[in-house]
C-alpha cells in the first residue's frame, strides 16, 4: 500500500466526495466532513466570486470548532476543486484564497499545471488530480500533482470510457502514491471493491445530490431517486466533455436522449443550445440505482460504513 499524506493517513472511511458542480455548497461539504468523509465542491460554485471566501471561513471555522469539541473524533478535511482550464478566468484568484485559507485538498480538473501544484504545496496542500486515461495521469504526476482520481465509465458529470478494472490495472503499474476511483459508486460494499481493485479511495458524488444538503432542486433529487443505470445518457453535446447525464431532464428539455449530435471539444460551452449544462441537463452516474430516498448526507454515510464493514466481513469468510 502506498504511503498517504498526512491529509488522508487517517481517514476513518475511505471516502472523497466529489466536488458537485452548482450543487455543493458550505452546508454539504461541513457535514461530509463531520461524518468522516472528505467534503469537496468546486470553488466555481461560489457566485458572485466574492462569495468564496465566506464560504472558506465558514468551512474552516466551523470545522475547527467541531473539531475542538470533538478531539476523539475529528472531522475528515476538506477539498476544493479548480477548473484548470483556459476559460476559468477565476483560478489564480481562488487559489490565492486557498492558499490563505489553508485548503488542505487541491482537486484539479480539465487541465494540469506546475504553478497551480506549486502554490498548493506552497502550504503544504495535497494535490488530487481527475484522469480518464492512463496518458492524462503521467502528464498529471510529471506536473507535480500528489495522487490521481481515476474518473472510469459510470461516473457522474465528465466521464471516461474505460472499465474501472483496466484503468486501475494500468495506473497502478506505474504509481504508487495516492489512488481514488470514480464510477458509479454508491454503497459501502463498492467503496470496498475499489480497494481490492488497488484504490485507496472511492470517489463518490451522484449519492449524494439526494441529499437534504444538496443545493439541487426537489426535482432533481426525486429523479436520483426514481433513475436507474438505463436512465444515464453519455453524450458530448453539452459541453464538449463527455459525460453522464439523466435522461429525464434531457426528454424535459425538449431533445431526444437517443439522437444527440456530437459537439465540437474545443468550445466548453454551447449557447446554440439554449440549455445550462447542469442546470437544465442534469448529471448523473451510473450507480444511482441503490439511491432510494433523500436523507441527511450523515445518514446516506454511516449507511454506506455499515454496508463497508459488512462486505468486509463477507470477504473475509471467503478466505
Amino acid at each position: 500500500m502506498p504511503v498517504l499524506p498526512g491529509q488522508l493517513a487517517n481517514l476513518k472511511f475511505p471516502v472523497i466526495g466529489a466536488p458537485l458542480f452548482i450543487l455543493s455548497g458550505p452546508q454539504l461539504v461541513i457535514e461530509q466532513c463531520k461524518a468522516g468523509v472528505v467534503g469537496s465542491m468546486p470553488a466555481l460554485n461560489a457566485r458572485p466570486k466574492e462569495l468564496l471566501e465566506d464560504w472558506l471561513a465558514e468551512i474552516t471555522e466551523t470545522l475547527a470548532v467541531y473539531n475542538s469539541a470533538n478531539p476523539d473524533n475529528p472531522a475528515a478535511p476538506f477539498a476544493i476543486n479548480q477548473i484548470v482550464h483556459k476559460s476559468n478566468t477565476r483560478l489564480e484568484e481562488d487559489m490565492a484564497l486557498c492558499i490563505k485559507y489553508k485548503v488542505p485538498v487541491i482537486i484539479t480538473s480539465l487541465g494540469a499545471r506546475e504553478d497551480i501544484n506549486t502554490a498548493a504545496h506552497s502550504y503544504g496542500a495535497v494535490v488530487l488530480h481527475d484522469v480518464i486515461d492512463s496518458s492524462f495521469a503521467h502528464k498529471a504526476i510529471d506536473k507535480g500533482a500528489d495522487g490521481l482520481i481515476a474518473v472510469a465509465a459510470g461516473a457522474g458529470g465528465h466521464a471516461g470510457r474505460k472499465s474501472p478494472i483496466a484503468l486501475l490495472q494500468e495506473i497502478r503499474a506505474w504509481f504508487d502514491g495516492p489512488l481514488a476511483l470514480s464510477g458509479a459508486i454508491s454503497t459501502g460494499s463498492a467503496v470496498l471493491a475499489a480497494q481490492i481493485l488497488g484504490a485507496d479511495f472511492a470517489y463518490v458524488g451522484s449519492a449524494f445530490i439526494a441529499t437534504t444538503e444538496a443545493m439541487a432542486g426537489p426535482a432533481y433529487k426525486e429523479a436520483i431517486v426514481d433513475a436507474t443505470s438505463d436512465d444515464i445518457v453519455y453524450s458530448n453535446y453539452f459541453t464538449g466533455v463527455h459525460g453522464n447525464y439523466l435522461r429525464a431532464s434531457i426528454i424535459k428539455s425538449g431533445l431526444d436522449p437517443d439522437n444527440l449530435p456530437m459537439s465540437d471539444p474545443s468550445k466548453m460551452n454551447f449557447a446554440d443550445t439554449g440549455l445550462k449544462a447542469w442546470k437544465d441537463v442534469w448529471g448523473c452516474g451510473q450507480g444511482v440505482g441503490p439511491i432510494d430516498k433523500i436523507v441527511p448526507v450523515g445518514q446516506y454515510i454511516e449507511r454506506m460504513k455499515v454496508k463497508y464493514a459488512q462486505a468486509k466481513m463477507k470477504v473475509r469468510s471467503l478466505g
